[in-house]
């Protein structure tokens, strides 16, 4: 069981890595009913000459760029849709990594999260024999057949749960230790603890997840949520899953006062571009994303970064967006925020004012956390 703080996979790079997204398409086969992507159409997609503008502009600019190791992500959308895209841009920056002798050629990652829908296709799978070495691939499931299609379903409101079933065990054959994003939201919480045990049972060893950040708790939401992960602890604990097994809800270092004065994702060090050319501070500032506010673009591949629009990102911490009630928190660490949605659902057009409706399901995450290392000491004690 992991016991550090940050959930977000750094097996590769040690910190001393950036981030390119490039957003191949706005469409995808699902109309999941969490989605944040609230934009989704078929006329957003991607050219080739985009990306490689892209490319060439920020091995170039080494302001943002600094870095000695680069991830590409993939993203839509579903990356997969457009795999023809993804081979020709992979290939692309490879040959002019190289070319240049670019420190990037001996330190970079191509990143997917995908629906898995198209894993088992031949052009993917070509594509993945031959970049094996540099990929990181997620399929997203959720859980049990429930928790799965009760969200993650397809226009005609049919799950998907058993079409991305079919190629879990084709995807665990050439990764081994990947993990899957389990999203929760407040419907499906009741399936909570069955999907995470439901998951491992498939063979996915690492399960990583979080919470949605739009305001859509229900009263007692909190209570379940705490209720569900410690039925999940007293399983993990019972039966030494913990051993092999990891899961980020239970995390060491949470649930502490006074966290490090720091922003929680990395909008403002890393860009996401569409298929206009413009860059955004994440996917979560271009207009597709956003429900109440006008895409925060930071330049385009035309014209450069605008590093005036980058700066007030550059200076964002906890201190500088979080009110006194979360800054006072006694259970502040390890609560976490999106930049975008905070932009989104601000009362005004700032990027400074922190959305807090992932409150109470952090306390009630914490008072769970705090159950299952209690109770995992206890017993090796006893032991």
């Amino acid at each position: 069981m992991s016991d550090t703080i940050d959930e977000k996979n750094q097996e590769w790079g040690f910190g001393n890595t950036k981030s390119a997204t490039f957003i191949l398409t706005e469409d995808c086969q699902l109309v999941c009913k969490y989605c944040y992507l609230v934009g989704k159409n078929k006329k957003g997609k991607m050219s080739f000459d985009i990306a490689r503008r892209t490319i060439d502009l920020i091995m170039k600019d080494r302001f943002l760029y600094d870095s000695d190791s680069i991830i590409f992500d993939f993203i839509g959308g579903e990356p997969f849709l457009e795999i023809d895209l993804i081979d020709q841009i992979c290939d692309y920056f490879k040959l002019k990594a190289y070319t240049e002798n670019h420190p990037w050629f001996n330190g970079y990652r191509f990143s997917f999260t995908t629906n898995g829908l198209n894993y088992h296709t031949q052009k993917v799978q070509d594509f993945i024999r031959k970049n094996k070495s540099h990929l990181s691939i997620i399929i997203t499931i959720d859980g049990t057949k429930e928790k799965h299609d009760m969200n993650r379903i397809f226009p005609n409101e049919q799950g998907s749960y058993d079409l991305v079933l079919k190629n879990i065990p084709l995807w665990i054959s050439q990764f081994p230790e990947a993990n899957t994003k389990v999203t929760v939201s407040s419907d499906d919480l009741p399936y909570l603890k069955d999907s995470i045990l439901h998951l491992w049972n498939l063979g996915i060893k690492k399960v990583n997840s979080n919470v949605v950040f739009e305001d859509s708790w229900k009263e007692g939401d909190d209570q379940l949520y705490k209720e569900q992960l410690i039925m999940l602890a007293d399983e993990i604990i019972l039966n030494n899953l913990h051993t092999n097994h990891n899961c980020s809800f239970f995390t060491k270092g949470i649930g502490t006062p006074k966290p490090e004065n720091q922003n929680w994702c990395g909008a403002g060090g890393m860009i996401a571009v569409d298929h206009t050319g413009n860059f955004y501070p994440c996917i979560r500032f271009a207009p597709f994303s956003l429900q109440n506010k006008e895409a925060r673009s930071i330049g385009n591949c035309f014209d450069g970064l605008n590093h005036n629009r980058i700066r007030p990102f550059l200076t964002l911490d906890l201190i500088s967006q979080s009110n006194p009630e979360c800054l006072n928190c006694e259970v502040a660490r390890g609560c976490a925020w999106c930049q975008g949605a905070n932009y989104d659902f601000a009362d005004s057009e700032t990027i400074y004012q922190r959305s807090t409706y992932v409150c109470k399901m952090h306390k009630a995450r914490v008072e769970a956390n705090n159950y299952f290392w209690e109770k995992l000491d206890s017993n090796k004690t006893k032991s």
